[in-house]
C-alpha cells in the first residue's frame, strides 16, 4: 500500500516505490491539517512519490477520507494527483497543507469530529431528523437527505475513531451511524482506530458489530493493519476477540456486546484481584 512503516524503528520500508537497482533517497517531511491545527510526521517519502499515491496513506495516517484531501505546498494552489515530490519541488523538513473541502461545512465537521465535539456534530447534521441546512441539502429530496445524514455521520465516525474520541464514537453509533459503512479507499471506523492504537474505540467498535476480517480496497484488513504498523495491543485485542468468538460462536451485534462486557468484567476481576495481594 505504501512505502514505509510509520512505527518501525527503521522508517525505510518503501513498499510501492518505483523500481531501481538502488533504492530511492528517503526523507521526511511534515503534514498540517489546516482544520484541526495538528501536525504529523511523515518519514519515507521519495521524489517520485504522487500527491494521490500520499492521499491513500494520509487516509489512514490523518484519519481524512481521501475525497476530503486538499494538498498543498508553499502557496494555496492544490497539488494535481498525478504531480510527483520532485515536479512540486517538495524538499526534506518542508510541510505540506492538507485542507478540507469547505463546501458543506465538511471543514467544521471534521474539526468537531477530531475534538469529540458532540454538540456541534448534531448542528452539523450527523443524526436522523437533523434539522441542519446546507445550499446542499436545501436542493435535496427526503431520501437524498437521509443519505446525507448517513454520509456525515460515517465521516464523523471514521474521524472520531482515529483519535480516540470514545464518547462521540459511542453517541454516533447509538445515533444510526453506519460502522460498516467505508471510505473511498474501502477503509472502516475499525481500520482507523486500528492503525492509531485507539483500543477503547477499537473495543467499542467491535461490541457493536464491526468486523476484524473485512478488508480495505488494497486487501487489507484491520488486523493485518495493525501488523503493518506496529499497533501490537490493537493487534491482540482483535485476536483475543477473534478467537472468543470463534470459541463462543457468537456473531451478532447485541452477542458481542454480551461478550465484551463479560471480557471487560474479567479484567476488572483481575485487577482488583492484584491490587488486593499488593496491599
Amino acid at each position: 500500500m505504501f512505502w514505509f512503516n510509520p512505527h518501525s524503528k527503521q522508517g525505510k520500508t518503501y513498499k510501492g516505490a518505483p523500481s531501481s537497482s538502488l533504492p530511492p533517497r528517503l526523507f521526511s517531511i511534515k503534514l498540517h491539517l489546516t482544520e484541526t491545527s495538528e501536525t504529523f510526521p511523515l518519514p519515507g517519502c521519495y521524489g517520485d512519490l504522487t500527491m494521490l499515491k500520499l492521499k491513500h496513506h494520509l487516509e489512514l495516517l490523518t484519519g481524512i477520507p481521501l475525497h476530503f484531501q486538499r494538498l498543498q505546498y508553499l502557496d494555496e494552489v492544490d497539488l494535481p494527483d498525478e504531480s510527483t515530490f520532485k515536479y512540486n519541488d517538495i524538499v526534506p523538513g518542508g510541510t505540506i497543507t492538507i485542507r478540507i473541502w469547505r463546501q458543506d461545512g465538511w471543514g467544521l465537521l471534521v474539526a468537531a469530529a477530531a475534538e469529540g465535539n458532540i454538540a456541534q456534530l448534531i448542528d452539523l447534521g450527523v443524526t436522523k431528523g437533523s434539522t441542519c441546512s446546507t445550499p446542499v441539502s436545501q436542493l435535496l429530496g427526503p431520501e437524498e437527505k437521509k443519505e446525507w445524514t448517513a454520509h456525515r455521520a460515517f465521516v464523523a465516525l471514521y474521524i472520531a475513531s482515529h483519535r480516540g474520541q470514545t464518547g462521540a464514537v459511542e453517541f454516533l453509533l447509538e445515533k444510526g451511524a453506519d460502522l460498516h459503512a467505508k471510505t473511498p479507499l474501502g477503509r472502516t471506523a475499525l481500520h482507523a482506530a486500528t492503525v492509531m492504537g485507539r483500543c477503547d474505540c477499537i473495543d467499542l467498535l467491535l461490541s457493536w458489530g464491526a468486523q476484524t476480517s473485512d478488508p480495505d480496497n488494497e486487501g487489507q484488513s484491520a488486523v493485518s493493519l495493525a501488523r503493518l504498523w506496529g499497533q501490537k495491543q490493537s493487534e491482540r485485542r482483535l485476536f483475543r476477540f477473534q478467537w472468543q468468538q470463534r470459541s463462543t460462536g457468537t456473531t451478532s451485534p447485541s452477542a458481542s456486546r454480551s461478550l465484551h462486557q463479560k471480557l471487560d468484567s474479567r479484567k476488572q476481576s483481575t485487577q482488583s484481584r492484584a491490587k488486593i495481594h499488593v496491599g
